[in-house]
């Protein structure tokens, strides 16, 4: 066999690109104005005061946890969804669907009895005053005010993701993409009309973005499961799907040995950040403000490598399914090398804007000061994030979910959280240093990404598990 030239093995054919875009591009949409949109809630909370930002900047923080541990339960199953499909079995996909309702059930009624009974110790954890800017009491009262409103907006938000990663594993995500797009501007119009008491409407401040939000969720989850129905001859997975909540054992097994690991995964990954993100916050309420200026923009910079990771999920659990393990293989180093190149450019578009958006805020100097030099950070090392999510999504497909466990969460309790916990309390390490040098350990799991990678051990087929009981 001769060696695979550079341009042979990292650059993909016009068909290629062509079948990656056509799959990545609604979802990036989608994405994209999502991130947009909640930039701009971020701005108009942040046009409030600090304080209503640093309490709505904590609960998503919260959210953000739960959200996690949805997608970890959805995306386990999704596995099976994917290759099934690849596979042309949509019984397989249906029994997959049905499974989603199951752990979408139990993380929703988990995550409802958590925030109900210890939401505000959860919220005191973040507040530490620090003699500049921000309240302590004042945060918290808006924090909580948002959290309550934000939990009746918890069922539809999964059941409209059961729906929605179904048809993307599916191979369906221009539904997905305009029902979050209709979603995202039914919640900017709500923030603008509630936020700030326009068109007649009261002036209800946080509660006034808590409740823009359960309305677009509503009508998100409404345009997929009608979309759903009224075509199930292209989703042939809805048809009988609710007369029966059957999981065959040969399945339920595998389903719940692949996905728990994941489930687990991005639950303890997601704590794991709001743990480092604690962490930060013991130097101040200044440096809460000035991460939460710096994610909202880092979230609109990072639609690519994000979509880029669902789209490879998609991609190779489909060549998977099919049996084709070499194209498999195959198309992995392309992807991995596009989602790294696209991010180079986006990372440096965003230390462009850095000295820039932090201006937009109705805060503090020394807000601005410190969001800036978080948001350069970020930018530079989007490629390295770019790889990292790349190689985790690759990894995934193929249900390696242990490993995947190891490579994402256990690597951030085992490293980044024990490491900024010592800067944090045993030295005066000004805050831009120690998050520059939690960034720096995205170096070493990139490493260990690649060698995963390179070994193969993702290539496994999943579909044949159902195959085998026909």
């Amino acid at each position: 066999m001769t060696k695979q030239s550079f341009r042979e093995r990292y650059i993909g054919t016009p068909a290629f690109y062509r079948m990656v875009f056509t799959i990545v591009v609604p979802i990036m949409i989608q994405n994209g104005i999502t991130n947009f949109v909640g930039m701009l809630d971020n701005i108009m909370i942040g046009r409030i005061g600090t304080d209503q930002m640093s309490g709505v900047s904590i609960v998503n923080q919260l959210m953000f946890v739960f959200n996690l541990c949805i997608f970890g339960g959805l995306a386990g199953i999704g596995i099976f969804t994917a290759q099934f499909f690849g596979n042309g079995d949509h019984e397989g996909v249906r029994y997959s669907f049905r499974a989603k309702l199951y752990v979408a059930a139990t993380v929703t009624v988990l995550g409802l009895l958590i925030f109900s009974l210890f939401g505000d110790q959860l919220i005191s954890f973040y507040l530490h005053e620090d003699g500049g800017s921000g309240d302590a009491g004042a945060t918290l009262h808006a924090a909580r005010e948002y959290l309550d409103l934000m939990m009746i907006g918890i069922l539809p938000f999964v059941i409209g993701q059961i729906y929605s990663s179904t048809l993307r594993e599916t191979g369906e995500t221009m539904v997905p993409m305009k029902a979050s797009v209709t979603a995202v501007f039914v919640n900017l119009a709500g923030n603008w009309i509630l936020i700030f008491g326009n068109l007649g409407a009261p002036a209800l401040g946080v509660r006034g973005a808590a409740i823009a939000t359960i309305l677009s969720r509503v009508i998100e989850m409404a345009i997929l499961i009608f979309w759903t129905h009224r075509h199930s001859e292209r989703n042939r997975f809805i048809v009988g799907a609710y007369r029966s909540m059957k999981v065959p054992m040969h399945l339920a097994g595998p389903m719940f040995v692949k996905g728990l690991p994941l489930l687990l995964n991005e639950a303890l990954w997601s704590l794991g950040m709001a743990v480092l993100t604690q962490n930060y916050s013991m130097r101040g309420l200044t440096v809460i403000a000035a991460m939460n200026i710096s994610q909202t923009i880092s979230n609109v910079f990072s639609i690519v490598f994000i979509s880029m990771g669902n789209g490879i999920a998609i991609i190779l659990g489909q060549q998977l399914g099919a049996g084709r393990l070499d194209t498999a293989r195959e198309y992995a180093a392309k992807l991995a090398f596009t989602t790294v190149a696209l991010c180079t450019v986006t990372g440096l578009l965003q230390i462009c804007a850095a000295p820039f958006f932090p201006h937009i805020y109705k805060t503090e100097a020394e807000v601005r000061r410190l969001a800036t030099g978080l948001i350069i950070i970020a930018g530079a090392f989007s490629p390295l994030y770019a790889f990292e999510n790349a190689s985790y999504f690759t990894i995934r497909s193929g249900g390696k979910t242990v490993i995947t466990f190891f490579f994402d969460s256990a690597f951030a309790w085992v490293t980044s959280i024990p490491l900024l916990w010592v800067l944090v309390r045993f030295t005066d390490m000004p805050i831009l240093a120690m998050y520059f040098v939690i960034q720096c350990l995205s170096f070493v799991k990139s490493g260990i990404g690649y060698i995963l990678m390179k070994k193969g051990i993702w290539v496994q087929d999943l579909a044949s598990l159902n195959r085998e009981h026909d």
